[in-house]
């Protein structure tokens, strides 16, 4: 087992969170929390980098169209008469189809995040991916009031401010999508022998 001071995550600023100038601010957080940046670039994404970026299974398209009916159901929407069904994975398609283009809509500022659970940490820091869900104190709950019923009535995607991975799994594929390995430059923080 790996030791949980080495956890790596992908911490994405989103097109909304750069023309924001937000990046600094999660960078801040990121950095306050404890953790390490090893990585750090800005690109414009293409759309075969977005479309590998996020998962294509039935189980987690789903969720997405999941989401939006829960937001719908919340709020006594009709989804059939805002999407033209309430199908999930239907559904889940199209959000899918907008979070790809929103995500090549403008620059994103990519980073690999090293330390104590950095995955969960990110997690936290980032705070609930429905930003008017998300606790006041994490990035989408102070900086984000955005959810599924505003985007979907526009046909666009949640506008969240930035993207942390959920799971070890999602961390490691992602990890291989957007740096190569002479990209990551680790080193010692001054105050590691004192934290941790």
């Amino acid at each position: 087992m790996v030791h949980a001071k080495e956890e790596k995550t992908i911490v994405l600023v989103k097109p909304d969170g750069v023309k924001r100038g937000l990046t600094g601010e999660i960078v801040r957080r990121i950095e306050q929390r404890g953790l390490k940046i090893i990585a750090l670039d800005m690109i414009w994404a293409t759309e075969k980098q977005m479309d590998a970026h996020y998962p294509k299974d039935e189980a987690w398209i789903k969720r997405l169209g999941e989401k939006t009916m829960n937001t719908y159901k919340k709020y006594g929407i009709d989804p059939k008469k805002e999407l033209g069904t309430s199908d999930k994975l239907k559904i889940g398609k199209m959000v899918r189809s907008w979070v790809v283009d929103y995500m090549i809509s403008g620059p994103i500022v990519k980073m690999v995040v090293k330390g104590i659970h950095a995955i969960d940490m990110c997690r936290k820091i980032a705070g609930n991916t429905l930003p008017y869900l998300a606790d006041m104190g994490t990035v989408r709950g102070d900086f984000s009031v955005d959810s599924p019923a505003a985007a979907n009535k526009d046909k666009r995607s949640v506008h969240n401010v930035m993207h942390a991975s959920e799971n070890k799994e999602e961390a490691e594929h992602e990890l291989k999508e957007w740096f190569a390995p002479e990209e990551i430059h680790d080193y010692k923080k001054a105050e590691e022998d004192i934290m941790f």
